[in-house]
């Protein structure tokens, strides 16, 4: 009892496994074209209930692949979406069961629409959920881009004529396809006849009507142009009317390796008419070979050649060793001799009339009695007006003798492999051959016999059936899913094929082959049984191709850029291969390196260590390439900290086929040098020196241009100074920090230059510092110290950089004086008790803001004194009043005690002023002139004087009321010239005429000349001196001069 335990468990358990359902599914992706009907098929095994499972078909859309849409299902009809409700219902989308567990999904009419993830399920019918329920592929619909075109028309032929018809055939879909061309002739109603294809894999092959004459060279096929096709026929015959056309097809092949036409098309068709020339006809006898075996099947073709053999009359005969066999008649009815007759019933022999020139005689299992010669005769019948037929030329071809031979029941079967050896997930062929090769309809079954390694028994796997079906054993459930078994239609060599090798699969096989016979009455007899050799199949791990770049390098860049990592596969053992990949980086400090990332090989990230510890996680990006052979590791904002030796450590790992990763192989790659620094010192500020002069109570700008710097993203601070005449230290005026902010100098030092300063940047890089109302205390020399800012990725900023620019020499100085006064002398007589004008006339002035202080002056002999001094003296005897004096601020002087109420002052403009003398008295009689000072304010309002001018002299004449002649003539200056000037000139002019007359008449004969034959003549221009007081007679003097 102890001893049964282990085995009942051992049953339970392989129950268990063999209980594990597994739906199996189309293997995709499937391209197909749209608008073409397209089948995908769905089986469940290993599955408990009923043997009828139910089934349901979804779709997985890529506008959202992660939404399950229902299409159709086996048991629930209300499971379509609404989407798919008319279709199913309208049949245009259905599912045909093919037997209990398997089923096709039809949509007849594909749409565009209908690409994406299709996924099978079974409902659970067992009693506890094990295995798979469901499995999904991927239907691709791509464009129907097959154009089939040819010209239409009617050609009119003669017999032994030659035909040429062409055809187009394009097609523009991406993906890779084959495509096969076909040419057709029909006639009517009648079934289509092949004439010659070219298959899709560029095979040419006449169809049977045309076959002898495609050998003959009668019919070609030939491409003249990358999308056009030529069919010719030479010789043409009265049968080959109709209407010709071509079809063609265009081949994908699915991922099982076969291949599939996802559309058909045909051309329009052209009509040919063959006209016959005579009413000769010849006959020939067709048969495939001339030994047979007993069993075989046999037909022998009889091929009438003539010409419109519609509209004529023949009758065929069939003989065996000259015996009748049968006959038919213009009507096509078969009639059989009594022997014939018996094995037609049975279905073992036909007569008919494949088409109107063929006729076949066809044995399906040939006896060893059918032995001997066959033949066919021919005759052409007239047909007369009563009706009846009377023969008239009959022939017939040579006779064709076969040999039928009995079967043979001794055979030998041998078991090979040309891959005893193989590794995991491979597929290996196990073929059981049988000598003699018996012909297909030869009944043999062959039963294939598996040893597991380690084991000591046998069980069967498969056995392929005498009747050509598939049955597997009990214990073949692990094979099922990954086995295939087919038989060579011309052989029987039994081959079993199994993929994806696993070590469920090692061990040793052999097959046993038996041969049958089957009675009249439907039973069988065993005649024989063979066993094969034993073929052990050993299954090893793959050998591992596993390669990672070797190569170094070494990286230098700035903070704050990534470090890009790359780990290299040069080459993998499987395309299938999954890789984890862990980086490391060694640092000099360290004995071994540190992990820093772990990705597994189902994608599964794993930070290390190094990682945790430095704060990495948040700029570590992992990526992998599409080709999957090479992986990134990209560390983000890099620190100088980040500096190291970094390499990667791959691990490949394979899927066993039974579904378990295993690690093959690891290996280590080259490293690389990583070295981050900070960005270099670019920071560079003008270094020109400039010199600024500018007049009080303008504005400055002076400029900080900083023309470089480290870092696009850095910022600035900038501090203005001055260094002010005198001073041996700086002072700071203002400086702008590199949050923008503003801040000022000590306000002792600056004192009122604070508020009057402007500080901005128009541009990246540009500052400019401006001075309002410039003051001569503002002069000095001005520069600016740039510091240059940088954050480090860890997002702290630091200084990087400083530089001084080039000093500004800024001069603020007063307005340079260009006042100017009106000197001018002028000469005034007036009566005593009149008024009299002083006028005090600017001609220019410094600036427009300029205030003017106005002091008129009286300039007087004095009464006391001897006048015949030198005249130096003089302006030391005249005496010098101020009459009145009004200042900058518009304020006037007191009058002094004899002006006292005889002024009035008036400003007829900003530059003309004017003071007026009432009541003049002969006292006031006097030289006058005005003082002009020009003041200007300074930026802080304190008035300061710029300049001061006098103008020209004024000379007053007061005259009492009683005057002399002396005092009128003085009094009246056109009298005065009158009387005391233009008599002298007068007189003078009038004696030097006379002189010259004279001294002409005394010289003429004389030949005294002057130079150059010129007389000289001096004239002495009189000059007049006058006494401003008209008081002395003028002085007149002469000058020299020139008269014309």
């Amino acid at each position: 009892m102890r001893t049964l335990r282990p085995q009942l468990a051992s049953l339970l358990l392989l129950g268990m496994a063999l209980a594990q359902r597994q739906v199996t599914v189309q293997e995709g992706p499937l391209y197909r074209t749209e608008g073409s009907h397209v089948t995908l098929w769905c089986k469940v095994s290993g599955y408990q209930g009923p043997a009828e499972q139910n089934f349901q078909w979804s779709i997985y859309l890529p506008s959202a692949p992660e939404r399950e849409v229902q299409i159709v299902s086996t048991v629930d009809p209300s499971f379509p979406y609404a989407i798919y409700t008319q279709r199913v219902r309208g049949r245009g989308i259905f599912v045909e069961r093919l037997q209990g567990d398997a089923v096709l999904l039809h949509i007849t009419e594909l749409q565009e629409r209908d690409a994406g993830q299709y996924e099978c399920h079974t409902p659970n019918t067992d009693e506890r959920y094990f295995g798979s329920y469901s499995a999904k592929m991927n239907l691709v619909v791509i464009p129907d881009s097959l154009r089939v075109t040819a010209i239409p028309q009617t050609l009119n032929k003669v017999e032994h004529d030659s035909l040429e018809l062409k055809c187009e055939v394009s097609k523009s879909t991406a993906q890779h396809s084959h495509v096969s061309i076909a040419w057709y002739r029909q006639r009517g109603s009648e079934a289509p006849v092949e004439i010659i294809s070219l298959s899709r894999d560029f095979v040419l092959r006449a169809g049977s009507a045309y076959a002898q004459r495609q050998a003959t060279g009668d019919v070609r096929l030939d491409k003249v142009g990358e999308t056009t096709s030529k069919l010719t026929i030479y010789n043409l015959h009265p049968s080959d009317q109709g209407e010709f056309y071509c079809e063609a097809a265009e081949w994908i092949q699915d991922p099982d390796g076969s291949w599939y036409a996802m559309t058909r098309k045909r051309s329009q068709g052209a009509i040919v008419n063959v006209q016959a020339t005579d009413k000769e006809f010849s006959v020939r006898l067709e048969t495939e070979k001339r030994m047979y075996i007993v069993g075989e099947p046999a037909e022998f073709r009889c091929i009438l050649e003539a010409q419109n053999v519609p509209d004529r009359y023949f009758s065929i005969s069939w003989a065996f060793n000259s015996s009748l066999i049968a006959s038919l008649g213009p009507n096509a009815v078969p009639v059989l001799n009594n022997e014939f007759a018996q094995r037609e019933a049975l279905g073992q022999l036909k007569v008919a009339k494949e088409s109107d020139n063929v006729f076949v005689l066809k044995i399906y299992r040939l006896r060893l009695e059918d032995s001997g010669k066959y033949n066919c005769r021919v005759t052409e019948r007239e047909k007369t007006v009563t009706g009846d037929f009377i023969d008239k030329e009959s022939k017939r071809p040579k006779n064709i003798p076969i040999t039928v031979m009995p079967l043979k029941a001794g055979f030998a079967v041998t078991a090979i492999s040309r891959t005893p050896g193989v590794t995991y997930n491979e597929s290996f062929d196990l073929q059981c051959i049988i000598k003699p090769h018996y012909p297909s309809w030869v009944p043999v079954s062959v039963t294939w016999r598996f040893q597991p390694a380690g084991s000591t028994e046998f069980h069967d796997l498969v056995t392929f059936t005498r009747d050509g079906g598939v049955q597997w054993g009990d214990r073949a459930a692990a094979f099922r899913t990954r086995t295939a078994i087919e038989k060579a239609e011309s052989s029987n060599n039994v081959r079993l094929s199994i993929s994806r090798a696993s070590d469920t699969e090692a061990g040793k096989y052999q097959c046993v082959a038996e041969l049958w016979r089957k009675n009249y009455n439907s039973s069988w007899t065993r005649l024989a049984d063979r066993t094969s050799n034993l073929l052990e199949i050993r299954v090893l791990r793959p050998v591992t191709k596993l390669q990672v770049s070797k190569s170094k390098r070494s990286i230098t860049l700035v903070e704050n850029r990534p470090i890009l990592l790359n780990c290299s596969v040069k080459s993998q053992t499987s395309p299938d291969s999954h890789f984890a990949v862990l980086w490391y980086v060694h640092k000099p400090s360290d004995a071994d390196g540190k992990l820093i990332l772990k990705t597994t090989h189902s994608s599964a990230f794993e930070y290390g260590t190094y990682a945790e510890e430095e704060g990495l996680r948040g700029r570590l990006q992992f990526e992998r390439s599409a080709s999957g052979g090479l992986f990134s590791l990209t560390v983000q904002r890099a620190e100088v900290r980040d500096s190291g030796s970094y390499y990667c450590h791959v691990e490949e790992w394979l899927l066993s086929p039974n579904h378990a990763w295993y690690k093959l192989a690891e290996e280590v790659s080259g490293r690389t040098e990583v070295t981050v620094k900070q960005p270099d010192n670019r920071l560079q500020v003008s270094q020109t020196h400039k010199n600024i002069t500018v007049l009080e109570n303008e504005w400055v700008t002076l400029e900080c241009l900083v023309k470089n710097r480290s870092s696009p993203s850095s910022q600035l601070s900038v501090e203005w100074s001055v260094w002010r005449p005198g001073r041996a230290d700086k002072e700071v005026v203002a400086w702008l920090s590199r949050q923008s902010t503003l801040h000022y100098g000590e306000p002792a030092a600056l004192g009122d230059l604070r508020s009057r300063l402007h500080l901005e940047s128009p541009a990246p890089g540009l500052f400019l510092l401006s001075i309002q109302n410039a003051t001569v205390r503002d002069s000095g020399a001005y520069g600016c110290r740039v510091e240059e800012w940088l954050l480090d990725p860890s997002d702290r900023w630091y200084k990087r950089a400083e530089e001084l620019s080039g000093l500004s020499t800024l001069t603020v100085k007063q307005p340079d004086p260009t006042l100017q006064v009106d000197t001018a002398t002028a000469n005034l007589t007036v009566q005593e008790k009149e008024s009299f004008p002083l006028d005090c006339s600017i001609l220019s002035r410094s600036s427009p803001e300029s205030h003017f202080a106005v002091t008129w002056y009286s300039l007087r002999a004095k009464e006391a004194g001897d006048h015949a001094e030198e005249g130096e003296e003089e302006e030391e005897e005249e005496e010098r009043e101020a009459v009145l004096s009004v200042g900058p601020d518009a304020i006037f002087s007191p009058e002094a005690g004899r002006w006292e109420g005889r002024l009035r002052f008036q400003r007829l403009s900003a530059v003309l002023f004017r003071l007026t003398v009432l009541q003049a008295g002969g006292a006031d009689t006097g030289n006058y002139s005005c003082r002009v000072e020009e003041w200007l304010a300074d930026p802080n309002g304190v008035w300061y004087r710029l300049a001061q001018e006098e103008s020209g002299m004024v000379a007053v004449h007061v005259q009492d009321a009683g005057s002399t002649l002396q005092s009128v003539i003085c009094s009246n200056d056109a009298l005065f010239y009158f009387v005391f000037f233009y008599p002298f000139p007068i007189f003078g002019i009038l004696i030097i005429t006379i002189l010259l007359v004279r001294f002409k008449s005394r010289n003429s004969s004389k030949n005294s000349e002057g130079k150059n034959g010129v007389p000289l003549l001096w004239i002495k221009e009189p000059h007049l001196n006058y006494s401003p007081t008209c008081l002395e007679p003028p002085v007149l003097s002469i000058h020299p001069g020139t008269m014309d």
